[in-house]
């Protein structure tokens, strides 16, 4: 009889744990200045309080060249408040003029978003310079 009993809870918790968690919505847009072709992408988690995997791909410049970047971003997460994101992510955090520094803003609306984006290493003098995105919601992450 216990064992009728304690099926159906052990069923409960096995198909508790094989729920996997919501996984974001995936934004993808494109610069509207800079230089063509350059991307930008992020992850909106589902409580959307925050913005993840920011990828960045284009160009930018080191020591006055033109290189061009295939995809980087920060390691860290942005806040968002009320559907606004206003943040600076610099890795390593005390890394000094090496350090990769990222600048995240922006308005999210719904299924799209638009703001602004900078990249620098100050000791290689490496900048993306201002650049201001566009980007809609493409589905789920991956």
């Amino acid at each position: 009889m216990r064992v009728f009993l304690l099926l159906p809870i052990l069923a409960l918790l096995a198909a508790g744990a094989a729920t996997t968690p919501p996984t974001g919505t995936r934004f993808e847009g494109k610069f509207t200045n800079g230089m063509k072709g350059n991307t930008l992408s992020f992850v909106l988690a589902p409580d959307g309080k925050t913005i993840r995997d920011v990828t960045f791909k284009g160009y930018w410049r080191c020591d006055g060249k033109l290189e061009m970047l295939g995809a980087t971003g920060p390691q860290g997460t942005f806040a968002v408040t009320n559907g606004t994101v206003a943040g600076r992510i610099c890795e390593p955090p005390n890394g000094g003029a090496s350090a990769w520094c990222f600048d995240l803003g922006g308005k999210l609306t719904g299924k799209t978003a638009a703001g602004r984006f900078r990249m620098n290493i100050n000791a290689l003098r490496c900048d993306s310079y201002e650049l201001q995105w566009e980007a809609s919601a493409v589905g789920p992450a991956k």
